[in-house]
């Protein structure tokens, strides 16, 4: 199966700072793969780099095409992106922040259409966020404000989805409802990738790529031995992984009990 996605980054810097190093990865259709590791990995700044949002040595392929080569309406179609503690448009309707999605199917200065108008509902009724969409931005919350802005990535109906902690500010039923999600967006094909601190969450999805010091350190199946063991290590085995009702639980183990 070819990938959708694939990088061999010889580097990245962020300024005169190199925080990747030698990195390859490849992913495929209708996969959620995890990016995983503690702070300073450069988690987030391998995911920037896949989008496209920073200048590497090396190349980022998308569908087999330089990530370079796309015309950017067209890469904005293909590939959808929800950052990081995202902040701006505080005097913008809930609506109007997720037709945002639509732009790179709309003409310049046109209207939106009632298919856009279609995408923006469906995804706000999908993160339950329809109910306020004439509010403004300023007004929410911090959990609202994240499915608002997880509703305007979904609202682009891409096939490849990119999502820079999208857990933050959310509480437990709404993090289950974007598990629930991103598991149905990978039934219809659709490839995830998401830098994720909730090590209970990310030990669900499909892959796990485990990084450190700028490295990955291993991609692999969530659930294999492998993986695991690279997890516990990037972690200095402050972290144990247990079964619960056959799932993974990343359970916190004191510096004590780690070093014995």
């Amino acid at each position: 199966m070819k990938p959708v996605l694939q990088a061999c980054l010889h580097s990245v810097r962020l300024g005169r700072t190199p925080v990747l190093h030698d990195i390859e990865v490849s992913l495929h259709a209708g996969r959620w793969i995890a990016v995983v590791g503690p702070n300073g990995a450069g988690k987030s700044t391998l995911l920037r780099a896949l989008a496209g949002l920073l200048p590497v040595t090396g190349e980022v392929t998308l569908l087999e095409r330089p990530l370079s080569a796309w015309p950017a309406a067209e890469r904005a179609r293909t590939l959808a992106w929800l950052g990081q503690a995202e902040v701006g448009g505080e005097d913008l309707r809930a609506q109007d922040v997720v037709m945002l999605g639509r732009l790179p199917y709309q003409a310049w200065l046109a209207a939106p259409d009632a298919t856009d108008h279609a995408a923006v509902e469906a995804a706000m009724r999908q993160t339950q966020c329809w109910a306020w969409r004439g509010r403004r931005m300023g007004a929410l919350s911090g959990g609202e404000r994240q499915r608002v802005l997880l509703a305007r990535a979904l609202a682009v109906g891409a096939p490849l989805l990119l999502m820079d902690e999208p857990l933050a500010h959310l509480d437990p039923p709404h993090q289950a409802d974007w598990l629930d999600t991103v598991q149905g967006l990978c039934a219809q094909g659709v490839t995830v990738v998401s830098v994720l601190h909730e090590l209970n969450m990310a030990l669900q999805a499909d892959e796990l790529i485990v990084m450190a010091d700028g490295r990955v350190r291993h991609h692999g199946a969530a659930g294999s031995s492998e993986s695991q063991r690279a997890l516990c290590a990037v972690f200095d085995h402050r972290v144990r992984l247990v079964q619960v009702e056959g799932h993974w639980v990343a359970l916190p183990v004191s510096g004590a009990d780690a070093g014995s």
